[in-house]
């Protein structure tokens, strides 16, 4: 009797609460990655096998590598994505997301084919995803790379209104034994350096710290010194390197790379440098002017924001001596602003990296 009694009471008790109601609305999701698949699709190489929506992605192994060695590395944009937020310019992070992992792995010589995304925000705004999905693929263009898959994730509470976060996750393939990690620098090579396209993903509290925390800039303020607009520059994308780099691999023999992010150029040249050796880099006395602005108006320290930023060159290759001018002619003819940075020496104690400012 007391069984039956309970059993009628659940009954009677009508739940209405569904996960739309807790602030996840699957089927609007569902609907935004069906409105995207086209533009997903047209990233997609021969190498694809699965198509947009399956559980994971699957992908073949280009036929043409005799020894793959599988690349892979994964990255964020930071806190850039406050200056989107504040400008509500969605539609280049996106870039940002892809180029910040396709650098990484072509320091190694590996060529970027698989990518993935994750995005994370408390309700899923239509306009914004659309636009960060956009960059994604603009992305993976730049790269060569298809966008294979991703994860699209609604937390409720978790991130205030018209904010997200983003995730990103690249697979490469080098063939083994054209693997590039600087271990056949030795002194006497050169150092060849490429423009950034501005502050790329790196350093951005240190630059909001300064500029909008305590000078207090706008989205209406410009550049000191110019008219350029100080959030759209902030905002410029990342550069990708990949192909450029990859194209330059087949002409000279590259000996090491690096991507210039987090730790300026001393804090990721250091890391292809053999030891003994040291790296002896030549600087403009003048950074672009975003990087002058941030010194000048917080007071930092030069070596601070050599360690930060990567002050206007966002990688760095070696190559021999008698491949130098040959490396930055084929730069220069694919429109890379590449430029002499610096020489190869024996190093006279630990130290691997020294940077000095040009008279």
């Amino acid at each position: 009797m007391t069984k039956s009694v309970v059993h009628s009471r659940f009954n009677s008790m009508k739940v209405t609460t569904s996960y739309r109601d807790a602030g996840v609305d699957v089927g609007k999701a569902d609907a935004l990655i069906k409105r995207m698949k086209k533009r997903i699709q047209g990233t997609f190489n021969p190498y694809v096998l699965s198509p947009i929506g399956a559980f994971a992605a699957l992908t073949e192994i280009p036929a043409e590598y005799k020894h793959p060695v599988l690349v892979t590395a994964t990255d964020g944009v930071g806190t850039k994505l406050r200056i989107a937020f504040a400008l509500k310019k969605h539609d280049t992070v996106g870039i940002d997301l892809v180029a910040m992992s396709v650098n990484d792995v072509l320091t190694v010589g590996a060529r970027p084919l698989f990518f993935l995304d994750y995005f994370a925000c408390g309700g899923l705004d239509e306009q914004i995803y659309a636009e960060v999905i956009e960059g994604i693929c603009a992305g993976c263009e730049m790269a060569g790379c298809a966008l294979v898959g991703g994860e699209t994730a609604e937390m409720p509470s978790f991130y205030a209104e018209g904010e997200y976060d983003l995730a990103g996750f690249v697979t490469a393939f080098v063939e083994k034994e054209k693997v590039i990690n600087g271990s056949t620098i030795e002194a006497g090579d050169r150092v060849i350096g490429l423009a950034s396209s501005g502050l790329h993903s790196n350093g951005y509290s240190l630059a909001r710290k300064v500029l909008i925390e305590q000078q207090g800039l706008t989205i209406k303020d410009k550049v000191d010194g110019t008219q350029r607009n100080l959030y759209e520059e902030l905002l410029r994308p990342t550069r990708i390197y990949v192909k450029p780099i990859l194209a330059l691999m087949e002409k000279v023999a590259i000996k090491g790379m690096a991507h210039i992010t987090g730790g300026g150029l001393p804090g990721n040249v250091n890391r292809i440098i053999p030891d003994g050796l040291c790296a002896h880099l030549s600087v403009a006395k003048d950074p672009p002017d975003i990087f002058s602005m941030i010194m000048r108006r917080g007071n930092a320290a030069r070596d601070e924001m050599y360690a930060t930023f990567n002050m206007g060159i966002g990688f760095v290759l070696t190559v021999g001596k008698a491949d130098e001018a040959r490396a930055i002619q084929e730069l220069r003819s694919v429109g890379e602003d590449a430029f002499p940075l610096g020489v190869i020496e024996k190093s006279q104690d630990d130290e691997k990296v020294l940077v000095t400012i040009k008279a």
